[in-house]
């Protein structure tokens, strides 16, 4: 990346200052009436300069639309907002309202994921899913509508109570098993319904 003439890293401040004080990027006018360039052309110039060396983006077409970009901004892949929606039990089942709580923020490199319309998050509560390194208040990332596999951790509905489990068929009879001896095994007494599929697992610091 080439270095920037002194001018130009005057302007390249000048957009820097105004973005960091929750101001609109500068328009070309801005940018001549702060340096007093005698056209607005001078302004747009040394824009196209500091985008060919790599310090700025911008939409085509829209006015006030410059981006710094950092230094470590070609190693960021596409970000995506996954919805949380409430907690779900990792210990006995339990009856409860999935409420929308907002949004985890993922680079989908990072986590290999993704994400589909289909995709949600859920913060878990319990020590059920040790086993399977889940803890109590990590956030698992799910795909609705995926069909598990044995094995796959769920997020599930057993008899009407939601649950977080491993799931497992025994001869073709498909059932819940916890990652922690200290809990039983889920039959369903009446229905089993499979909300999602754990497709990633965000652990927050403590």
């Amino acid at each position: 990346m080439n270095e920037p003439t002194r001018a130009q890293r005057r302007v390249l401040e000048f957009i820097r200052s105004e973005i960091s004080a929750d101001r609109p990027p500068p328009t070309h006018q801005e940018i001549a009436d702060r340096f007093g360039f005698r056209s607005t052309r001078a302004a747009a110039c040394h824009l196209e300069a500091l985008k060919r060396k790599g310090y700025i983006e911008s939409d085509p077409g829209k006015v006030r639309a410059l981006r710094i970009i950092t230094p470590l901004q070609r190693f960021r892949s596409r970000i995506a907002d996954i919805p949380v929606f409430g907690s779900i039990p990792a210990g006995f089942a339990d009856v409860r309202q999935q409420e929308a709580k907002g949004c985890v923020t993922i680079d989908i490199n990072t986590l290999g994921i993704k994400p589909t319309p289909r995709t949600f998050a859920l913060e878990v509560r319990g020590d059920s899913m040790i086993g399977r390194h889940i803890l109590d208040g990590d956030v698992v990332v799910v795909e609705h509508g995926q069909t598990p596999r044995n094995g796959d951790v769920v997020a599930a509905l057993i008899d009407g109570e939601s649950t977080l489990k491993t799931y497992i068929t025994d001869k073709g009879k498909p059932h819940l098993r916890a990652e922690n001896p200290r809990y039983p095994k889920l039959f369903p007494a009446g229905e089993l319904v499979i909300q999602g599929v754990m497709v990633a697992l965000i652990r927050k610091r403590k």
